[in-house]
């Protein structure tokens, strides 16, 4: 279901007993968490009584998007005054939070400036800007995530390594068991949990399966529209993390939480229809049209300015030290895992790119918008792919960024993506990127008190 887009003078003293009072009262909701995806993908918003929802006007800092995932702030030259954004809640987007002890409801807020204009630095912004061009063109994306996680034994010193939890009958997992039924029958508790949360709010998920790494799974999402599934992964990931909680114990979507294991990602299934509702990348004799061809010149063209929106922390670029073992490449292949960018087998109106670079860490706003806006610069100048991997592509060229810092340099310089993402957004995020690499630089890490104090 598509999400509704409103400004601030249609909603911000709207009724309370227009919209949300029957949905609410329906349910006998007491509290609304009302929130803002921020840079990193976390929730930044407001606890609200169900009985005070939806009148008068909600308010919160601009100041949320320069904040660093450390929790201190960058400076903002676009918001020197520190001013607060009127926010207006999506309606399309009520739900029950099913974990909270009291009956809850969320939704997303939409941020507008006074003169009724978006935030445009907002990561949901960004995505809907991406989608405007799109749509401007007759087009529309079509997007199905999939994402990897690791479920944790819990413990609360940040010294201790990442430990898988045990199973059901107290065994850890340390072998690989990827795809194993019987490994998952382990955490059959945890996962009915998930499936039951994710039903309560709507969020789509299609197949569970494990994952390379001792208690790391992966969700398949059923495909749909952008905003909606970014909606969805950003919900499934407070989802997962409560649910864990519950079971009594974590879980992470740190790109790499554990060194000797399989990192995790967010792999972007995307296709695009135009108003007929045909898939653009097949010609009607169901080969593949030059528009494909095009959206997967434009990935491989521009992926590396915008590296930092799949990759944008220092751990995030841990996934792609080892070329033998996860794509660090933009090739690209029919059907082939070892590509940075899969075109799975399918029919012809299921003709679509599996963008598999993204960690799981990421932002899914700014991660499908990132892929998005590749493919449609590729569209637009026509660019051409390159060849087809034939056999595997582990081992080749190490296309991506090696460093964080190598991709800030990129994005800032990026005229491309400033076009595309934005120029404020573009400024604010590299700046935040430059700063949190900043504050990971301060650390001295147990490497260089083990190995260098005494040796050097």
């Amino acid at each position: 279901m598509r999400a509704e887009l409103a400004r601030p003078n249609d909603r911000c003293n709207v009724s309370k007993d227009e919209i949300f009072q029957p949905w609410l009262q329906e349910r006998r909701i007491e509290d609304v968490e009302a929130f803002v995806p921020d840079m990193a993908g976390s929730a930044r918003g407001k606890v609200v009584p169900a009985d005070k929802f939806g009148s008068g006007q909600m308010k919160m800092p601009e100041a949320i998007f320069s904040q660093t995932i450390s929790g201190d702030y960058v400076a903002d030259s676009a918001n020197v005054e520190d001013r607060d954004m009127w926010l207006v809640p999506d309606s399309k987007t009520l739900r029950p939070v099913p974990w909270a002890t009291d009956p809850t409801a969320s939704v997303f807020l939409d941020c507008y400036h006074r003169d009724g204009s978006l935030v445009a630095k907002s990561p949901r912004a960004v995505l809907r800007s991406i989608l405007a061009k799109y749509e401007a063109r007759g087009w529309e994306p079509v997007v199905a995530p999939e994402v990897e996680f690791y479920l944790l034994s819990p413990h609360s010193d940040p010294n201790a390594e990442a430990e898988p939890p045990e199973g059901r009958l107290g065994w850890t997992e340390g072998a690989r068991q990827p795809y194993s039924i019987d490994t998952m029958n382990d955490f059959e508790p945890f996962i009915n949990t998930v499936y039951s949360y994710c039903e309560a709010q709507g969020i789509h998920i299609d197949t569970l399966s494990q994952e390379m790494g001792p208690a790391q799974f992966e969700i398949n999402f059923l495909h749909g529209n952008a905003i909606d599934l970014a909606d969805q992964v950003f919900l499934f990931k407070r989802t997962i993390r409560e649910a864990a909680i519950e079971h009594e114990m974590h879980a992470t979507f740190l790109a790499k939480p554990m060194a000797d294991d399989a990192g995790s990602a967010l792999h972007i299934h995307q296709s695009i229809i135009d108003k007929d509702g045909k898939n653009i990348f097949s010609n009607d004799d169901g080969s593949p049209s030059d528009l494909f061809f095009g959206y997967l010149g434009g990935l491989q063209r521009y992926m590396p300015e915008a590296m930092l929106v799949f990759a944008p922390y220092v751990n995030s670029f841990r996934r792609f030290m080892n070329p033998d073992s996860s794509p660090v490449n933009l090739a690209w292949a029919i059907d082939n895992r070892t590509v940075g960018l899969r075109v799975p087998d399918s029919p012809p109106d299921a003709r679509r790119v599996e963008n598999r670079l993204a960690g799981s860490d990421v932002n899914p706003y700014l991660a499908l918008a990132g892929s998005l806006a590749c493919g449609y610069l590729g569209m637009l100048e026509g660019l051409k792919p390159t060849d087809a991997t034939e056999g595997s592509a582990y081992g080749g060229d190490f296309d991506l960024h090696r460093h964080i810092f190598s991709a800030i340099d990129a994005m800032r310089e990026s005229e491309a993506m400033r076009k595309m993402l934005g120029d404020e957004f573009v400024t604010l995020y590299t700046a935040l990127k430059t700063d949190e690499h900043r504050e990971f630089q301060e650390i001295i890490t147990p490497y260089e008190r083990e190995i260098l104090m005494f040796n050097v």
